[in-house]
């Protein structure tokens, strides 16, 4: 699957790394130099610079051959802008936009091109299944076929477990840490990784429920 991801924030950075490692052809867009200079490197994805709220950059991106395009900038404006055009325009297949501010949510349908409208708060894997149609895009969102969940949960200022190590949470029976995503890069879980507020952890449970998880963690 080829797809265009416009928005080198954290979140279109884990939605490039998750659907990369999954062996599809990734493309990232990103306005700001400096952002993609710190990405410099990413595995098997193509970083673009560039504003993709521009006819001739999405052009260059390869978007007439998109399977799909997830507009995941942290401005309503420009993800509107960026699915009419990537609809109309270019004729993608499927349009993804993230909805920032709630109160913009109901702009977001098909006379702005956007098939899917996703809510900042939706969780990641959620998120790419949302916006793929593919509920087999990574092995992980394969796991919940055979009775195992998929939970995130982020870590804030005001989480029982920032700056403590990951061996020292008590996690719930049958639960294990698949990764800890930290500045956009996801990291080894080892016991001693110390937490940190903005790290986003990834856990793969056959028992626990997210209420569970968030107690671990919150």
């Amino acid at each position: 699957m080829k797809v265009l991801i416009a928005g080198a924030g954290r979140l279109g950075t884990q939605i490039a790394q998750v659907l990369s490692a999954a062996r599809n052809d990734v493309t990232l867009v990103e306005r700001d130099e400096d952002r993609l200079a710190e990405l410099d490197g990413m595995a098997q994805v193509r970083l673009l610079a560039g504003d993709a709220s521009e006819p001739g950059l999405l052009a260059r991106a390869g978007t007439r051959t998109a399977d799909v395009l997830i507009a995941a900038t942290g401005r309503d404006e420009d993800n509107l802008v960026i699915g009419l055009l990537a609809k109309r325009r270019f004729g993608v297949a499927r349009v993804a936009a993230r909805v920032n501010d709630a109160e913009n949510a109901w702009l977001f349908d098909l006379r702005w091109g956007v098939d899917v409208a996703v809510p900042a708060a939706t969780p990641l894997v959620s998120l790419i299944e949302e916006a793929t149609g593919a509920t087999d895009t990574v092995a992980l969102l394969r796991l919940s076929k055979a009775g195992v969940a998929v939970i995130e949960t982020a870590i804030t200022a005001e989480s029982r477990a920032a700056g403590r190590p990951l061996g020292e949470i008590d996690l719930p029976a049958g639960t294990v840490v698949a990764t800890v995503v930290r500045d956009g890069r996801p990291t080894v879980p080892g016991p001693e990784v110390e937490l940190r507020p903005g790290d986003e952890v990834l856990l793969v449970s056959h028992e626990a429920t997210e209420q569970e998880i968030h107690a671990a963690f919150q």
